[in-house]
């Protein structure tokens, strides 16, 4: 891809009811906890900038990040589920001169840039307006959107939807097929983030 013209997205700023805590600053699985475990966050904006530029994390008003190498771009309002937090990442990954931008969460300890890689280039072959990978389920949050769909998103926003799907089902969608799910993987319970932190047998 050229210089810009994928953006990275960190959708940052959920609730987190599951996990009872923010997600952004959980301890990456495996690190050694302490003041200077690396974060979430930190991870994951750190994949996306291997193949991402810029990286944006949308994250809520108020909440505490740890210094980040991303634009960090806070919620108007909260509570309102990822299409609105996407639906301005998209504007802005498009004004910073993005075709397409990456969008996961940020709760993904295994995301592969290898992931990005194929995805994006789908895009690219196919002229797709979103690529996302299926293993049994759609993953609406680690997949490739075309900037240009800011204005449907928004739009979507105004009329009270919330969630990806309504995007996903309104645009030209390719499915990518996957049965390789561990870069998909999401940390959304404390047992699993316990779970993902102990050595592989």
């Amino acid at each position: 891809m050229p210089d810009g013209s994928l953006a990275g997205v960190v959708l940052a700023g959920g609730a987190s009811r599951r996990m009872g805590r923010d997600k952004a600053t959980l301890p990456l699985p495996g690190s050694s906890g302490g003041p200077d475990a690396r974060t979430m966050v930190e991870h994951v904006a750190g994949i996306l900038a291997q193949r991402c530029e810029p990286v944006f994390v949308m994250a809520a008003q108020g909440q505490p990040l740890p210094e980040l190498q991303a634009r960090v771009i806070r919620d108007e309002l909260g509570g309102l589920g990822p299409l609105p937090a996407t639906a301005r990442a998209l504007r802005a990954a498009a004004e910073a001169g993005a075709r397409f931008a990456f969008i996961c969460a940020v709760d993904m300890p295994f995301l592969d840039p290898d992931l990005i890689d194929d995805l994006t280039r789908r895009a690219i072959e196919t002229g797709a307006e979103v690529v996302l990978p299926w293993d049994g389920q759609d993953h609406y949050l680690a997949a490739v959107y075309r900037t240009d769909l800011a204005d449907r998103a928004a739009a979507l926003v105004s009329a009270g939807e919330r969630r990806m799907r309504a995007l996903v089902d309104r645009s030209d969608t390719q499915r990518i097929v996957t049965s390789d799910s561990r870069s998909l993987t999401n940390v959304n319970t404390d047992a699993e983030l316990r779970a993902l932190a102990q050595p592989s047998s």
